[in-house]
């Protein structure tokens, strides 16, 4: 056997594994979970690297009681669990803003909070361009408005995304 055939055989599988363990570059979707009452979020992932991304999410609320959005941005690190899993952690934190409806008696009016967030998830990564996560954020209170910046938030989401 020639050895150029071997080495272009070896190369050729090195290249498929490679780009079978790669991220995608860019995914798009929604992330469905209750953190402070935001319930759904618009997401947007961006590779920056073989097993890191960049998140952001952007959540709002408009209810009976109050109006609010929270802007979200994670550093994550990517690893290969098992066939289409991985597992993901990551580092971050954001800013939102809430105002409250008026109520008789009450001096409540909202305001600017910002926000620090750990996350740590697992993903499946379909052959289509799907990709299903659920992952725990836990996010605590830096500066401002008391009822959303002072206490310790354990937000859980199914994320659902679109890969291009």
């Amino acid at each position: 056997m020639n050895l150029s055939k071997v080495f272009a055989a070896f190369l050729f599988l090195a290249c498929l594994s490679m780009n079978a363990q790669s991220i995608s570059e860019h995914a798009l979707g929604l992330r469905l979970g209750d953190s402070d009452g935001f319930g759904a979020e618009i997401s947007y992932q961006k590779s920056v690297g073989r097993y890191h991304r960049v998140e952001v999410d952007l959540g709002w609320r408009d209810s009976r009681n109050y109006d609010a959005f929270k802007l979200s941005g994670l550093y994550q690190w990517v690893h290969k669990l098992d066939g289409n899993f991985n597992w993901y952690y990551g580092v971050g934190g954001g800013l939102g803003s809430v105002d409250f409806d008026p109520i008789p008696n009450n001096d409540r009016d909202g305001g600017l909070f910002i926000f620090g967030a750990g996350d740590i998830g697992v993903e499946y990564n379909f052959d289509i361009p799907l990709l299903l996560s659920l992952d725990f954020r836990p996010e605590i209170g830096l500066v401002g408005y008391n009822d959303f910046s002072d206490n310790f938030d354990f937000d859980i989401a199914l994320g659902i995304r679109y890969q291009f």
